[in-house]
């Protein structure tokens, strides 16, 4: 009995071990991957010209559609927003009305995000087109595929 249950467990862990895992990404370059984003980026503004967004060091495109009044937003800010995420295909894949998150690295919002909302001001609204790198990169998070440029359109409600 205990040869067949030995037998029984080695074809068990054979075969789970052929099996192919879905949840580890392949592996990209990250500077091909920023290659590949930037080139999308510069596609879709090509073929919406209406938005002049401006390239920062990082590989963030942002245009402030609307100015805003008083001082920058620093890291140090609690901001509330209303946001719309949505992919360069145009599906949306998020949406909030008065959101309220900090910009520090204890808050778990995305580096586009810790970037982005650092050009605007109170009643600023921004829109920002991040690279793959800057949103969920080669993990992806929910309807977000991996290795994905997304854009949202940013509204600063207000800032503390």
């Amino acid at each position: 009995m205990k040869k067949y249950l030995l037998i029984l467990s080695v074809l068990a862990l054979g075969f789970a071990s052929c099996s192919k895992d879905n949840t580890t990404p392949a592996a990209v370059d990250p500077a091909v991957q920023a290659k590949i984003d930037d080139d999308a980026i510069q596609a879709y503004l090509v073929a919406h010209p209406e938005i002049t967004a401006t390239k920062d060091a990082s590989g963030l495109y942002y245009q402030i559609q609307t100015e805003g009044t008083g001082n920058l937003i620093t890291s140090d800010n609690m901001v509330t927003v209303d946001y719309v995420g949505t992919t360069l295909k145009g599906t949306q894949f998020d949406a909030s009305t008065s959101y309220t998150t900090g910009l520090s690295d204890r808050y778990n919002i995305i580096t586009g995000w810790k970037v982005g909302l650092l050009k605007a001001k109170k009643g600023s609204k921004i829109l920002l087109i991040l690279p793959s790198a800057l949103a969920y990169g080669q993990f992806g998070n929910g309807p977000i595929a991996p290795n994905t440029v997304i854009m949202f359109t940013i509204t600063v409600k207000d800032v503390k």
